[in-house]
């Protein structure tokens, strides 16, 4: 597997929210992760894709809701977030997608 295949496998996809935005503002950019993932392999993958430096980076855990699917009670999957905060004059424009 090639080095740009794993980084994908580290970043899921950008997270759009609200609150996201409001940290745009403040130079961060949020991603879901994989589970499994480390801040460093977080943070090399980000200046790999992206060609930008990144400052800290700030995860968290979601645990999965407990919900009814067609009356069976299931769970939904632990997601993890990764707040990257990019170093003064960097950007990552995530509404064009990755």
């Amino acid at each position: 597997m090639s080095a740009k295949a794993e980084h994908y496998d580290v970043i899921r996809k950008p997270i759009i929210t609200e609150k996201a935005t409001m940290a745009s503002e403040a130079n961060a950019v949020v991603f879901e992760v994989s589970i499994d993932s480390n801040k460093p392999m977080i943070k090399e993958a980000v200046e790999a894709l992206f060609g930008v430096k990144v400052k800290a980076v700030n995860t968290t855990i979601t645990k999965g809701k407990v919900k009814r699917f067609r009356g069976q009670l299931g769970k939904r999957k632990d997601v993890k977030k990764a707040y990257v905060t990019l170093e003064e004059g960097n950007t990552i424009d995530v509404s064009t997608g990755l």
